[in-house]
């Protein structure tokens, strides 16, 4: 299959301080996405994926590594013809209207007269902004910026589309909108969604990689990340009392991989995938003598997957 991005051994340093010490930001990434495909880049705020972005579009350049987009070095002038780009914090000129917002950009792409009237009239339409063509920039309110951001991303009809949180500052009935959008986009074009929201991705994205502190953390469809990395189950025990010994018993139930009191009558469980060992831990309670009020299951989400990947580790270590 054909290769949209190409991303080999990347890294970058920024210097800071008034000693301008290095720090590593991007650590060694290597990433494919494939011609067609939406893919999601997830990582919460300051993980490198705008960083990433910079680098791909020639913005800043890697401290190590090496990059293509649709088979050409990225630093190559030509390839930007076929990319589209929305910025997270795009800034527009505010002056302009909607529709000569989306002409100038047209014309820096040479497009010619009439196809650059249909484009624009068409994109309009996509991202619901017919009706506010003739305002100027200076009164849209920032879901309507994005949009009309949106629409400058795919005026010159690129092969690539790379969005930086799309959605933010959408009410939900825009997010719908956008993200019906976002599908037929992807069914001609590739689309690179890079995002903090986990659900987005979940719904638009053929697949996704999931950075955190410069490093990819997790790669694959959202199905199977469900399935790799959610495991087992967590289960949650209520019993009346304290549950004095409770806990030692647990912890001697086979396929049981973590214990933990969460507190006085309470326990979580976490399980090793493919065995509901409800029924042995319930017998367990009984038969030791401590009344069950509760024993429910509850699936690891790949929300609380994302959740556990991104975690801190030096802020936990500091605490």
């Amino acid at each position: 299959m054909e290769t949209a991005i190409n991303i080999e051994g990347l890294c970058k340093d920024y210097r800071i301080g008034f000693w301008r010490r290095p720090v590593r930001v991007l650590r060694d990434l290597t990433l494919e996405v494939r011609a067609g495909e939406v893919f999601g880049y997830l990582g919460p705020n300051g993980a490198g994926k705008t960083t990433t972005l910079k680098l791909l579009l020639g913005l800043i350049y890697p401290t190590a590594g090496r990059a293509t987009i649709l088979g050409r070095d990225f630093r190559e002038v030509s390839v930007k013809a076929e990319v589209g780009f929305l910025p997270e914090n795009p800034y527009f000129y505010d002056y302009l209207t909607g529709r000569e917002f989306l002409d100038y950009y047209a014309r820096l792409f040479g497009i010619p007269a009439r196809p650059r009237r249909e484009r624009m009239e068409r994109l309009l339409d996509d991202v619901g902004m017919r009706q506010a063509a003739d305002v100027p920039l200076r009164k849209y309110s920032k879901g309507m910026l994005q949009r009309i951001g949106l629409a400058q991303a795919l005026i010159n009809d690129p092969r690539l589309v790379i969005l930086d949180e799309p959605m933010d500052g959408l009410d939900p009935q825009q997010q719908i909108e956008v993200k019906k959008l976002f599908r037929e986009v992807g069914k001609e074009k590739t689309v690179l969604l890079s995002t903090h929201i986990l659900a987005h991705a979940q719904e638009l994205c053929d697949r996704i990689i999931i950075i955190n502190q410069g490093q990819i953390v997790a790669e694959d469809t959202p199905e199977r990340l469900n399935r790799q990395l959610a495991g087992g189950d967590r289960i949650h025990v209520l019993v009346d009392g304290d549950g004095t010994g409770l806990l030692d018993t647990l912890k001697a139930l086979p396929g049981l991989t973590r214990v933990r009191a969460v507190r006085d009558g309470e326990f979580e469980i976490e399980t090793t995938p493919g065995r509901d060992v409800r029924p042995e831990i319930a017998r367990a309670v009984v038969n030791g003598g401590w009344p069950l009020l509760e024993i429910h299951r509850e699936a690891l989400s790949l929300e609380k997957i994302f959740i556990e990947l991104t975690k801190d580790e030096s802020a936990e270590s500091r605490a």
